[in-house]
């Protein structure tokens, strides 16, 4: 028997009891992390119905409104499994649980050697913006500007940064977050520049989206990152949208990006990904650590706090 967590009302979270289940692996969790998106949509119960089968993540439980298990960031030890992969640490994506069954391999990512477990739970962030950049298409010699420096904002720019001849500007209205722009080696601003060839908005404020149509040079790309949820976005789509031939493009993980998808699937994408995480600087998107044990008191907290846009770090019994 182990414990999972789970969202049972509005901003309500207990710990149940759960049984791993059947599968040829038997995972035991290390570390997770809360997504400060859509974790927070699910929490306060602001994923609209029409998305409710769109947005079931795999291995959830329950079902939207409430209550549900939600959750796709662990790093787990494989403590039984097929020749070769008892012992290894691995990505996957699943609820908050303490123990688990996965039934295939293509479900599990192995961390690379020299990668901090902790490092690893960026995994599915670093996965949708490395997808971000291919639907884009970010390209070298750009001029890019990613509203939003929380963790999935930062992760494009990083990307961006190491992106060959682009020049990256990182805007966000909260003077705080320069300190995570300045240890990716990416410039800060606190007010958009205009006159960029692709804009990137990963605030989760519908209103960011009229600032950065106004930041797109003629012809460019605004690329939207952030999913509203429930929340409509007003904008006013006259003016020099038309007549400057903006293209406005939305990205979400759920499928690979066109331009890859006929050479790489899921696991193949997801691969490709973890091979980023290579990047010391990342480590400080990680917030300061959550024990699992506390989730049901300090979730909601952490995932609300304007103060740290960083990903809280889940901590499970015997990690540390």
């Amino acid at each position: 028997m182990a414990r999972a967590f789970w969202w049972v009302g509005k901003e309500q979270g207990e710990l149940r009891p759960e049984l791993p289940g059947d599968g040829a692996f038997l995972i035991r969790a290390r570390y997770g992390a809360l997504s400060r998106g859509t974790e927070r949509l699910v929490a306060t119960g602001a994923v609209p119905p029409s998305e409710w089968e769109r947005m079931a993540c795999p291995a959830m439980g329950g079902g939207f409104p409430f209550p549900v298990k939600y959750g796709y960031c662990v790093v787990g030890e494989v403590e039984r499994g097929p020749a070769g992969w008892e012992g290894r640490t691995v990505f996957t994506l699943h609820p908050h649980q303490e123990c688990f069954a996965v039934g295939h391999a293509d479900a599990l990512t192995p961390v690379p050697d020299g990668v901090p477990p902790e490092r690893a739970v960026l995994l599915a962030n670093l996965e949708t913006a490395l997808n971000a950049a291919w639907d884009a298409p970010l390209m070298p010699g750009m001029r890019v500007l990613v509203l939003g420096a929380g963790v999935l904002g930062c992760l494009f720019a990083r990307i961006a940064r190491q992106t060959p001849g682009v020049e990256i500007v990182l805007v966000d209205h909260d003077p705080r977050r320069r300190m995570l722009a300045d240890v990716l080696d990416v410039p800060f601003a606190e007010v958009p520049v205009a006159g960029c060839d692709l804009v990137v908005e990963a605030t989760g404020r519908p209103e960011a989206l009229e600032p950065a149509i106004s930041a797109c040079g003629r012809e460019a790309t605004l690329l939207v990152l952030s999913w509203y949820g429930e929340h409509t976005a007003p904008v006013a789509l006259g003016g020099a949208f038309h007549s400057q031939r903006l293209r406005l493009v939305s990205s979400q993980v759920g499928a690979v990006a066109p331009a890859m998808r006929a050479r790489v699937d899921y696991a193949e994408r997801r691969h490709r990904a973890a091979r980023l995480l290579a990047d010391p600087a990342l480590d400080a998107l990680i917030g300061p650590p959550l024990p699992f044990d506390e989730l049901p008191a300090q979730a909601l907290t952490r995932l609300l706090d304007p103060d740290d846009g960083r990903a809280p770090l889940v901590v499970y019994p015997g990690s540390q």
